[in-house]
């Protein structure tokens, strides 16, 4: 089976230090693995303006006569 230079280098990456992997996981947790609290994502929800369709430049004015 075909793997990828870059699976080949992680694995043995990995192979070599194995405290990686315990070390990954406690930052995830630490970053991403969080309780949401349903309200306030709703509250910031419906708290979100919209978005303007012209994000780089201002939206372009009717040309006057």
């Amino acid at each position: 089976m075909y793997e990828s230079e870059a699976t080949l280098f992680l694995k043995e990456l990995l192979g070599a230090n194995p405290q990686l992997e315990e070390q990954r996981l406690k930052l995830r947790a630490t970053w991403w693995d969080h309780p949401q609290d349903l309200e306030t994502l709703e509250e910031r929800r419906e708290s979100a303006s919209p978005a303007s369709s012209y994000v780089y430049f201002p939206p372009p004015t009717p040309a006057s006569k």
